[in-house]
């Protein structure tokens, strides 16, 4: 019921922003689930087997977003949530960020999963998560971001 909760609360705020035309739509917000730790390792790369890559972009212009910073978590394999698959990534000067990591297993009754938070300066923080398709090996997942200015 929380998670519900804090999954509407994130849309309604985030509604303003997503009825505005966007020149890149923005990345949904999804909830960011109870196992965030901050000041996670800076690394790219805590496993084997799923490549998760993509770029940050601006809403407004579909301009990348150097140096974005972006935290990822997940439950591993065996569907726990430990520090080993946790990561702070930094987008590259072009917006490119890549995450290499183990395929991530169901947490009780979810699905695979990869917890997304993306911030840069003059940007709203981005709350979202990534769900992979079985069997796969890599995915993109463009970050779109909102400008502050639409608040």
């Amino acid at each position: 019921m929380n998670r519900l909760l804090t999954v509407m609360l994130l849309l309604l705020i985030a509604a303003p922003a997503f009825a505005q035309q966007w020149a890149c739509q923005p990345t949904r917000p999804d909830a960011d689930g109870p196992y965030y730790k901050k000041d996670a390792p800076v690394r790219n790369s805590v496993g084997e087997g799923f490549l998760l890559f993509g770029e940050v972009k601006s809403a407004a212009d579909c301009n990348a977003i150097a140096q974005a910073k972006i935290e990822v978590w997940m439950a591993g394999p065996a569907g726990r949530y430990l520090d080993r698959w946790r990561a702070t990534l930094y987008a590259d000067k072009v917006g490119r960020y890549w995450y290499k990591t183990d395929f991530p297993g169901n947490y009780g009754s979810r699905p695979p999963h990869i917890h997304i938070i993306a911030n840069a300066p003059g940007y709203l923080e981005l709350v979202t998560q990534y769900y992979p398709k079985q069997g796969t090996g890599e995915a993109q997942f463009d970050l779109i971001l909102i400008p502050e200015t639409t608040k």
